[in-house]
């Protein structure tokens, strides 16, 4: 599962890059409002990229329990053990090639 939370943490991180524009290092400790300045469109955004890359679903009911980006990875991680998918299949991008 190691190998899986490092994966989730590189999609954060490559999504407040380059979707949300944001500039400055992502860490797990990192709260998502106050540290990251995540507002709820950005959440939005972050939600659906990883909903679309691990083919999990998060919901309301998950925004209320995450506050920092390691809580965000650890949700991520449940969701994909959850779905019963091998870690590799669930973190391979839909349009890659097999």
């Amino acid at each position: 599962m190691a190998e899986l939370a490092a994966e989730v943490l590189a999609e954060v991180r490559r999504t407040f890059r380059e979707a949300l524009e944001f500039a400055g290092p992502v860490a797990p400790h990192h709260e998502l409002r106050a540290d990251l300045q995540l507002d709820s469109l950005g959440a939005l955004v972050l939600a659906v990229a990883l909903e679309d890359r691990f083919r999990v679903k998060l919901d309301d009911e998950d925004a209320a329990s995450v506050r920092t980006v390691g809580d965000l990875v650890a949700l991520v991680e449940r969701r994909v053990a959850e779905s019963g998918q091998p870690a590799g299949h669930a973190a391979r991008r839909r349009d890659a090639s097999p």
